[in-house]
């Protein structure tokens, strides 16, 4: 495989629609377009070798393998380190996607490296994988909650005026991965950041 998606998030029925879990999302959004044509669009993922689930998908010349951690949020790490030795992936070649509070929903932001910026799964990648150096696209699910309430506020679903909103950004977010495995990372970066930010 030539690339690896992360879709940062926590498993189960009860997070899915969540916002801790746009990750996710964005993960299986990316998937259901660009599975391979053996495996079946509405259910593209399948257990992994690991504790994460996996689709394999073509995109352009690439191969691209999208996983979701099933170790919980807090543990991403560990799924995208093993799955990386699995299929040979080089860190430079992995992104993770990751809930942003201090954005609001619908803007999207893609790096190449950087600090965890406090978030626990993000955190455990650094931690895992021993660098700092993978893609991050960072997806925004705002900051609508008051001192201490974060905990509570990232495991709760959108509200229904956001749907719209979030549904656009998880498009955006897919076709901000498509541009990156397509165009590389100086031309992806420029092209997601300076749109975002301009409607921000």
């Amino acid at each position: 495989m030539d690339w690896m998606i992360i879709g940062l998030g926590n498993p189960g029925e009860r997070y899915a629609a969540t916002r801790h879990n746009i990750g996710w999302m964005v993960a299986e959004a990316f998937a259901r377009k660009h599975t391979v044509k053996t495996a079946s669009r509405e259910m593209p993922f399948s257990a992994g070798k690991g504790a994460w689930h996996e689709a394999r998908c073509a995109f352009r010349d690439a191969d691209v393998l999208v996983i979701l951690p099933t170790t919980y949020m807090n543990l991403s790490g560990k799924a995208a380190v093993e799955a990386g030795r699995v299929f040979k992936i080089p860190v430079g070649r992995m992104v993770a996607v990751v809930d942003e509070y201090n954005f609001p929903v619908g803007r999207i932001h893609l790096k190449n490296s950087g600090s965890d910026g406090g978030h626990n799964g993000t955190a455990s990648m650094i931690e895992e994988l021993r660098t700092p150096s993978f893609f991050r696209l960072r997806c925004g699910i705002d900051k609508k909650f008051g001192p201490g309430e974060l905990v509570d506020y990232v495991l709760k679903p959108f509200a229904d005026d956001e749907i719209a909103a979030r549904d656009a950004m998880i498009e955006q977010s897919v076709l901000a991965i498509e541009t990156l495995i397509e165009l590389g990372a100086a031309r992806a970066m420029q092209a997601v950041n300076v749109q975002k930010q301009s409607q921000a």
